[in-house]
């Protein structure tokens, strides 16, 4: 699933992700921010985001907030490490290109 050079696999919700990840690598999203942005639900966000972290492309840390005075839970904020604002642009731009229908990946035996 991943190479350690590569990153992770790029699928398009891992791909929408890192989009708005990148949009402004400093600054801080949680969780339902980032899938609000890309249009995912939070089931599908929150994997990608763990996946991310444990290539070390995305780091974490839980907002300091007392969930009763908030009325909230507290909230996990993401954003793309040096590693990962390095790497991702070039992930993103090597999976946008179109791969060439009809090609198999290594020769047919006896051809």
């Amino acid at each position: 699933m991943f190479d350690g050079e590569r990153g992770p696999r790029m699928t398009i919700p891992t791909q929408l992700v890192l989009q708005v990840l990148l949009a402004d690598a400093e600054v801080e999203l949680y969780g339902g921010q980032i899938g609000s942005a890309a249009g995912l639900p939070s089931g599908t966000v929150h994997p990608i985001l763990a996946r991310l972290e444990g290539v070390g492309w995305v780091e974490s840390r839980w907002e300091d907030v007392d969930p009763s005075q908030a009325g909230r839970p507290a909230r996990r904020y993401y954003r793309l490490t040096a590693a990962g604002a390095n790497r991702a642009p070039a992930a993103l731009l090597r999976a946008s290109r179109p791969r060439r229908a009809g090609l198999a990946p290594h020769p047919l035996p006896g051809q």
